[in-house]
């Protein structure tokens, strides 16, 4: 039986977060335009910088930070945030990114995951229409990127996601 097309592109996304350098979780990332990929992306430290996986230890995991908070703390550029730096503005308009998490301690996808605040600014600028993000069982939940808008959850002040 042949794999329907969100899967296919999760699949890669996938991927490309084998490439990851955090030691809590491991995001790839993919912007797909008209069928087609535009860029990929991982997570892991700035070009040059000494990545998590080569100190040894996660700062974020040593001053016990929850997921979704303290983002200033991360040493990694997210999945998102590398793909987007990848690609030409003009290439992602309208496009849809898709995206998977896997926890590394467990090895399993990472369950209620988005973007966070920061990427979330991101997407908008770069123009991007809707996030897919990969559930476990090879579910998926889409978000529109109107609703990021529309519900600006940075005037909530609430922490995580």
């Amino acid at each position: 039986m042949r794999k329907d097309k969100t899967n296919y592109y999760l699949d890669i996304a996938e991927s490309v977060g084998e490439r990851s350098t955090c030691l809590r979780r491991k995001f790839g990332a993919i912007i797909v335009k008209n069928d087609e990929i535009i860029a990929t992306g991982y997570n892991g430290a700035p070009r040059g910088r000494k990545n998590c996986d080569e100190l040894g230890y996660c700062m974020r995991d040593k001053l016990e930070i929850p997921r979704g908070e303290r983002y200033e703390m991360c040493r990694s550029v997210h999945a998102e945030q590398n793909a987007i730096i990848s690609a030409p503005r003009k290439d992602m308009i309208d496009s849809t990114l898709y995206m998977v998490g896997i926890n590394v301690k467990t090895g399993d996808i990472e369950p209620n995951s988005t973007s966070c605040m920061m990427c979330k600014r991101i997407v908008i600028n770069a123009g991007i229409k809707e996030v897919i993000v990969r559930e476990p069982n090879n579910k998926y939940t889409s978000y529109k990127v109107e609703d990021w808008i529309t519900d600006d959850d940075s005037l909530k002040g609430e922490f995580g996601y």
